[in-house]
């Protein structure tokens, strides 16, 4: 049976949460594990650009944005309705500030030392102004579009945990409550420490590694 081929790297928060949506909606795949420095001849044919997630469909579609690849899971399965048609316009917001401003600010906070203009204090005061707003949203609800989780929280959070765990003493004193205890939720939830095993980086002819609905763990090689 043909399935669905991820290619992945399991740090990137872009592929973490592409993982998260795929589980979510149990859907089975080849799990291809990819390293960054040594990307596969595979996965660049199938999408020239070499960034992770790339998910090719059984159709030979490609998916090679982080986003897509979560519309296409919930839209194959949604059982706890993690896309709300009627937040549309809230859901996309808060992803859009997540992947623009916030991640500019992310990367050079992480890696400061490449960005020698400013000093790391700096990067992480600039990437507050969207802590903030998460934090408003967190008030009068439990999770950032409704009481419940969702395709926002799961999109935002793998960026969150990054920047959090950049400094995690600051995140954890810094005036941030109701951001850091929505962090720990997902942290300790079983979706995402199901895509979180370490895997062995893949090669071309190596068996397929099957990861089955509702495990999100490599459970089966088949020849």
């Amino acid at each position: 049976m043909k399935l669905p081929v991820l290619y992945s790297f399991r740090r990137c928060p872009y592929a973490i949460r592409a993982r998260m949506a795929l589980a979510y909606a149990e859907i089975s795949l080849e799990h291809r594990e990819v390293l960054l420095r040594d990307k596969p001849d595979a996965m660049l044919a199938a999408s020239p650009k070499g960034t992770v997630p790339v998910l090719v469909l059984e159709d030979g579609e490609v998916l090679d944005e982080s986003i897509d690849v979560m519309h296409w899971a919930v839209s194959q399965r949604d059982p706890s309705g993690w896309w709300r048609q009627d937040r549309e316009d809230e859901i996309n917001s808060l992803i859009a500030d997540n992947d623009g401003d916030f991640k500019h600010n992310l990367d050079r906070y992480k890696y400061w030392d490449r960005y020698p203009e400013h000093a790391q204090d700096v990067y992480r005061d600039r990437a507050g102004g969207f802590l903030d707003k998460l934090e408003n949203q967190l008030q009068s609800r439990e999770f950032l579009v409704d009481d419940q989780p969702g395709f926002a929280d799961v999109a935002v959070f793998p960026f969150i945990r990054q920047f959090a765990f950049v400094d995690k003493a600051w995140f954890d004193q810094s005036p941030y409550a109701r951001l850091q205890a929505w962090l720990q939720h997902f942290l300790q939830s079983s979706l995402f420490q199901q895509v979180m095993p370490k895997l062995p980086p893949w090669r071309n002819g190596d068996d397929p590694l099957v990861i089955n609905p509702g495990s999100g763990r490599p459970t089966s090689k088949t020849g």
